[in-house]
C-alpha cells in the first residue's frame, strides 16, 4: 500500500463543509490542503454504478487536473428493503435544492408498511496520485430507519437513522459521539492506517 508523503493534499469536493470536516480528520498528517472548489476545478459527472466507482471518478479527475494527490469520498444511505436505494443517489433524492426533508419523506413513503427497517450508511474514500495509482477504503455503519425524523445536530439522512446498539438518531447525537462510530470515521480509520501512518 502506497504511503502519502504528508505534504499537500487536494480534497476532491466543491462542498466547503465537507472539505473542512475532512481536513480536521487528517490535520495531524497533512501540512496543507486545498479543495477542488478552492482551485476552481470542474466537477466530473458521477456516472458510476457504485460508491467505489464514483469516488474513483472524482479522485482521478482532481488528481489529473491538479497534478496533486487527491482524496474523494462518495457516501450515502442504503436501505435494505428498497434494494439499497437511495444508495449512490442519496444526494439526488434531495433534489437540486438539497432538500433532505423531502428525501427523508421519500424514504418513509417508499418503505410504506414494510417491517424491515434495516439500513447501512456507506462511505468510500479514494486516494489517487497523479500517476493514477489509487488506494480505496470503505466504511460502514449499520442501523435502522425510524419515523418521524428526530434531532437537529446532523445533516442529510441523520434524523431518520438510528445506529445499531443505540436508541437515538445520528442527528440527536453530539457530533463527537457520531464521529467515533460513523461510516466516515470507519473509512478514515482504514485510510489513516493504510496510507498516513508511518
Amino acid at each position: 500500500m502506497r504511503k502519502f508523503d504528508g505534504k499537500e493534499l487536494l480534497i476532491a469536493t466543491h462542498n466547503a463543509g465537507k472539505a473542512q470536516e475532512i481536513s480536521v480528520l487528517l490535520e495531524e498528517y497533512i501540512e496543507r490542503y486545498n479543495s477542488a472548489g478552492d482551485l476552481g476545478l470542474a466537477e466530473p459527472e458521477e456516472t458510476g454504478a457504485t460508491f467505489v466507482e464514483n469516488a474513483l471518478i472524482k479522485a482521478r479527475a482532481a488528481a489529473q487536473a491538479s497534478g496533486m494527490v487527491s482524496l474523494a469520498d462518495d457516501s450515502g444511505l442504503a436501505v435494505n428493503a428498497l434494494d439499497g436505494e437511495p444508495g449512490i443517489y442519496s444526494a439526488r433524492w434531495a433534489g437540486p435544492e438539497k432538500d433532505f426533508s423531502m428525501a427523508m419523506e421519500k424514504v418513509h413513503t417508499e418503505l410504506g408498511d414494510t417491517p424491515d427497517r434495516s439500513a447501512t450508511f456507506v462511505c468510500v474514500l479514494a486516494l489517487c496520485w497523479p500517476d493514477e495509482h489509487t488506494e480505496v477504503f470503505e466504511g460502514h455503519v449499520d442501523g435502522r430507519i425510524i419515523w418521524p425524523a428526530r434531532g437537529e445536530k446532523g445533516f442529510g439522512y441523520d434524523p431518520i437513522f438510528v445506529p445499531e446498539g443505540y436508541d437515538i438518531t445520528f442527528a440527536e447525537m453530539e457530533p463527537a459521539q457520531k464521529h467515533k462510530i460513523s461510516h466516515r470515521a470507519d473509512a478514515f480509520a482504514k485510510l489513516v492506517a493504510g496510507c498516513f501512518k508511518k
